[in-house]
């Protein structure tokens, strides 16, 4: 009985008219005439409730749904869900839709509702932006349909249920995959980079053409053969570049949902592909208080998917980064020169001196690019109109830590290190330039 009453769900109307109803049998006290109307209605209603029982449990028609699910989830990006639903009833319904919805989104108040013609089929869609790698859970898609009546609504429940692994922005690396090798890179954000002198491995002597670029004359092979002959060459291939992350407690500050260090892997896996289809070499390893998750650079076909997997295992583990394991590492592991993409955060240049050494060290022997972010939460604060002396006081220590940040870039620099000072939401589009502009710069 239990399991049977669980299946009918009484609507908000029904109450509506039940409770108009006790209302005019309280006022035909006052006045009898309306009485037997009121009777009238009553037994009305009784009557609509019995017929709204019949056609939505004893009649032959029902509800079949299902959700569609992609086999995986991208983090930081609008995924879409899909919903389809089929009325076999021999007249409208009014659906409410109730998808349970993994824990993780914290979302108690999702439902659709909409009306499907009888014999009809509806696809409804919605999307889901995780902020966490890791495995979401769905569980049943239940489905409250009502008839036109509208006093009753029968439960389907549809065991749905499911888990989808979230991994790291897969459809972001979609996104990025191609415009480096287009013309239109500024619809992305993306900077048309122009290259300087020769960066480029010698490939051969060949005879003159027009369009031919004229500094590229070999004058000692143009005297023998009596005609003009050029150098030609080829960009210099299978340089390797990894991505350094800082896994430690500095990178778990949020940013629109997304921690720093999601940030920076999802920035991980777009400049990695990339610099594979470039024919460059894509590595990375993590470090905190010890190095974890090496890959090794290398321009296999399996490396992305390598790449891919590592990252989504990668985990914060809230100690303080040891810089000084990090440069014993790199010392002891990377033997060709290699381009450094570190992943980090300092928010003050005491944090930066402590480290300074290292990063010295480091970029001796690779050609280091320091990355760290802008607290965009501070910048709009200190933005804003003061309305008193704690504000700006408060606003003050705000413009003294952004400035901070300029000053740690300007320490760097100064050592002769590359340095990128980014928003979290814009790591990828201008990392994916500074790769770009190291490579026509020749640099590595």
């Amino acid at each position: 009985m239990k399991k049977f009453f669980r299946h009918i769900y009484v609507k908000q109307r029904f109450f509506i008219v039940l409770v108009a109803i006790i209302i005019a049998f309280l006022v035909s006290y006052m006045f009898p005439a309306l009485y037997r109307t009121t009777r009238v209605l009553f037994y009305g209603m009784v009557l609509l409730l019995a017929v709204d029982y019949l056609i939505l449990f004893v009649s032959k028609g029902k509800i079949t749904a299902s959700r569609i699910l992609p086999d995986k989830l991208s983090n930081g990006d609008q995924n879409p869900i899909q919903i389809t639903l089929s009325n076999g009833y021999l007249f409208q319904i009014q659906t409410r839709i109730i998808d349970e919805i993994p824990l993780q989104f914290q979302k108690r108040d999702f439902e659709i509702n909409s009306p499907l013609k009888s014999g009809a089929s509806g696809v409804f869609n919605y999307e889901l932006r995780p902020t966490e790698r890791g495995v979401y859970s769905f569980g049943s898609l239940n489905i409250y349909a009502s008839s036109p009546i509208g006093f009753l609504a029968r439960r389907y429940r549809f065991d749905d249920s499911a888990e989808i692994p979230v991994y790291p922005s897969f459809l972001q690396l979609q996104k990025y995959d191609l415009i480096a090798f287009t013309n239109r890179l500024h619809e992305y954000g993306l900077k048309k980079i122009r290259r300087i002198g020769h960066t480029m491995e010698f490939e051969q002597i060949k005879e003159y053409v027009q369009g031919d670029d004229i500094r590229n004359i070999n004058w000692k092979a143009t005297a023998k053969k009596s005609q003009l002959m050029v150098n030609q060459y080829q960009d210099e291939k299978s340089q390797p570049i990894y991505s350094v992350i800082d896994k430690g407690r500095v990178m778990k500050m949020p940013f629109e949902g997304l921690s720093l260090l999601d940030y920076a892997i999802n920035a991980t896996l777009v400049i990695s592909n990339i610099a594979i289809k470039k024919q460059d070499k894509a590595g990375m390893f993590a470090f905190s208080n010890r190095i974890e998750n090496r890959v090794v650079a290398e321009r296999r076909n399996s490396q992305m998917n390598l790449i891919l997997e590592t990252l989504y295992n990668l985990r914060t583990n809230f100690v303080e980064s040891d810089f000084s394991r990090l440069y014993i590492d790199i010392k002891r592991n990377l033997n060709q020169r290699s381009l450094l993409l570190l992943y980090t955060n300092f928010e003050t240049l005491d944090a930066l001196h402590r480290q300074l050494p290292y990063l010295q060290a480091i970029a001796k022997q690779h050609l280091l690019v320091v990355i760290f972010f802008e607290n965009t939460e501070l910048n709009l604060f200190a933005q804003k109109k003061a309305e008193n002396i704690r504000q700006i006081f408060e606003q003050t220590i705000a413009e003294k830590f952004i400035y901070e940040k300029k000053l740690i870039v300007n320490e760097l620099r100064q050592h002769g290190i590359q340095t990128m000072l980014t928003k979290p939401e814009d790591l990828t589009i201008n990392t994916i330039n500074k790769y770009l502009e190291i490579k026509a710069r020749g640099l590595i």
